[in-house]
């Protein structure tokens, strides 16, 4: 994993909340990481969760992060979208610091600040089912 990577996990807040407990109680008593924790989204169902990142939403990510656009309209080119759709996509994504966006005169650049996003689904153990039964 790189220093520059986006955890994304599937937990409840409960699971949240204990492990930032336990960071605090590290903290204070001094035992804190030595390096920088990774930076982590957490959503409470994997419905939430694909509703951030479709298909569509990683694609344009990757076109992003590979293309580095000058703008919203150049990254709707990259990825043969509407640029309405392309912006309302990267604000959602923007809400959840996914990505960023650097003004630069009357454009808005937006910029993927991680090298890769690691989405953790567990199958096992606390995970608590998100769908209805088929």
């Amino acid at each position: 994993m790189t220093p520059n990577t986006l955890i994304v996990t599937v937990e409840s807040i409960g699971a949240i909340q204990q492990r930032t407990t336990e960071a605090f109680r590290q903290a204070l008593a001094g035992d804190g990481p030595e390096e920088d924790a990774p930076h982590r989204l957490s959503f409470e169902t994997t419905d939430q969760l694909a509703t951030v990142f479709t298909p569509r939403a990683i694609d344009l990510l990757q076109a992003i992060a590979q293309a580095e656009p000058a703008s919203i309209r150049e990254a709707a080119r990259l990825v043969d979208r509407d640029v309405k759709q392309v912006s309302e996509n990267l604000e959602r994504l923007e809400a959840y610091d996914v990505v960023e966006f650097v003004d630069e005169g009357r454009a808005k650049r937006p910029v993927v600040p991680y090298d890769e996003i690691d989405i953790r689904l567990p199958l096992r153990g606390t995970a608590e089912r998100d769908v209805a039964p088929a």
